[in-house]
């Protein structure tokens, strides 16, 4: 993942930076598939309760994508996971888009990728756009250990925990009733960006999968109220301060967002302070479709690069992963979707 950590300095781009950021080029061959699954729902609360987050079944969605080893685009665990994605939205009602292309990564090898969105309520102008990425870093490029740095890693976190907490909130929109619209999208090839033992550091060689998106959107015109990005939102000792860019284009949605998490009592997850700057998904989001959009983020500022020392190393595993964590998360944005609904 990550991407361009910057501490702000008066405005967005005056800043000192620590990059770790990517860019690719699409194929013009790109396809994207649609999936309908209309009725395909299942037991229905009355409309404005806002359902129980289960952090079990989170948990138990973050372990399935690690069990199939590292999701480097072009291996066979990458390919397997995303048809798990693909039908485990499907199952939760959802109406399914697979976008397929081939991505050109920073050292010029081609990706084959996918980007993989659920819909729900199709008709509804009144939309919200939530998403994660599933891909998983093929280089463990911080890890203490240089032996360890050309191999890939579990990313059980960096990946998986965003995208398990967006597969429980799927199912548990398909079980309530929910007015809003709300589209889910797991991006392919975030991870993929420039390497550390690489001495030419090439920009925008990350999020691959949401720039792609970004200019070819599953629907014509598509637009959204606002966005939640969540990345890195499982590990044991996981802090959210409000990221820099976040703040910048979306204020009032991150105030709405943090305000929620300390109502429900999550106060010492969602830290009440300014973060770093991050080139995530959220950037291409927001400077390609014009939607506010904020990261939800484990962000550490007493670390060299900003993030948990696990980030990018052989330690991202299912071990670090906290129910306590996942449930924080899930239940602030499903409190904040289905407020938005009434």
């Amino acid at each position: 993942m990550k991407k361009f950590v910057c501490l702000i300095l008066g405005s967005l781009f005056l800043s000192c930076c620590s990059r770790k950021s990517a860019t690719g080029e699409t194929d013009a061959s790109a396809k994207s598939t649609f999936y309908s699954n209309a009725g395909n729902v299942g037991e229905v609360e009355k409309a404005g309760d806002v359902p129980v987050f289960d952090a079990d079944s989170a948990y138990s969605y973050v372990a399935k994508q690690v069990a199939f080893g590292p999701r480097v685009p072009n291996t066979p665990a990458h390919k397997a996971c995303a048809d798990y994605l693909a039908s485990g939205l499907k199952r939760h009602g959802a109406e399914i888009y697979v976008q397929e292309t081939v991505l050109t990564a920073y050292n010029g090898d081609k990706l084959q990728a996918r980007n993989i969105i659920g819909v729900f309520n199709p008709g509804s102008q009144k939309r919200i756009l939530l998403f994660a990425h599933w891909d998983s870093r093929p280089y463990s490029d911080h890890d203490p250990d240089e032996t360890n740095h050309r191999k890939p890693l579990d990313g059980a976190d960096d990946g998986a925990s965003g995208v398990g907490v967006l597969l429980e909130i799927a199912r548990q929109i398909g079980l309530n009733n929910l007015r809003t619209g709300v589209d889910i999208i797991f991006f392919d090839a975030e991870d993929y960006g420039t390497p550390e033992f690489v001495r030419e550091y090439k920009e925008d060689t990350w999020c691959l999968g949401s720039q792609f998106w970004a200019k070819n959107p599953h629907v014509s015109g598509y637009k959204a109220d606002f966005g939640i990005l969540l990345d890195m939102v499982g590990h044991k000792e996981a802090t959210f301060y409000k990221e820099g860019s976040s703040v910048s284009y979306a204020a009032p949605v991150v105030e709405m967002v943090w305000n929620t998490a300390r109502n429900l009592g999550y106060g010492k997850y969602f830290v009440n302070a300014k973060g770093s700057r991050i080139i995530d998904d959220h950037e291409y989001v927001i400077k390609g479709r014009n939607i506010p959009c904020i990261d939800i983020i484990y962000l550490k500022p007493d670390t060299p690069h900003g993030f948990g020392m696990h980030w990018h190393t052989q330690h991202d595993t299912m071990d670090r992963i906290d129910k306590n964590v996942l449930k924080a998360v899930g239940q602030t944005v499903l409190e904040v979707i289905y407020n938005h609904s009434k």
